[in-house]
């Protein structure tokens, strides 16, 4: 459990590759009330209806080698367009002022894919990271997960 002080006003976004959750806190400091303001989710078909090519085969330019290429992760990819997108529209949100502070709650491997995406603006924003996977909680529940 982190111990958390979140204020009124700040967003607590809490995200996964697939399905993100903006949490607005509409109570104080002391007693949070997190509501949710925004929901985000991508569709996730199977991996057949994304792509059903075949790995390709490299051929070697000396001799009649050849080896295989390795397959496309298409969830891999749909998942970072997907945080991408997350980042965009936070970094929006920031830049309007819609937002004066968040709080970003993710499993560490989409934490990794967000920061990447993050603008300087927006990394100033963020007033804690969280690496854990919360996504599929009740917000009142996570609330009680940041604040201890």
């Amino acid at each position: 459990m982190s111990n958390l002080k979140i204020t009124q006003g700040e967003w607590v976004v809490v995200a996964d590759g697939a399905k993100a959750l903006v949490l607005e806190n509409i109570g104080d400091a002391l007693f949070p009330n997190l509501r949710t303001k925004e929901v985000h989710s991508q569709p996730d078909p199977k991996t057949s209806d994304m792509g059903s090519d075949k790995p390709g085969r490299a051929y070697n330019s000396v001799g009649g080698g050849r080896s295989a290429v390795e397959q496309t992760d298409w969830h891999d990819q749909e998942e970072h367009r997907f945080l991408a997108a997350l980042a965009a529209r936070l970094d929006k949100a920031v830049a309007a002022g819609e937002v004066p502070s968040l709080i970003v709650v993710a499993p560490p491997r989409a934490i990794g894919m967000l920061r990447k995406e993050f603008s300087p603006q927006l990394r100033k924003a963020i007033k804690a990271e969280v690496e854990k996977d919360y996504v599929k909680m009740p917000v009142d529940q996570i609330a009680k997960h940041l604040t201890g």
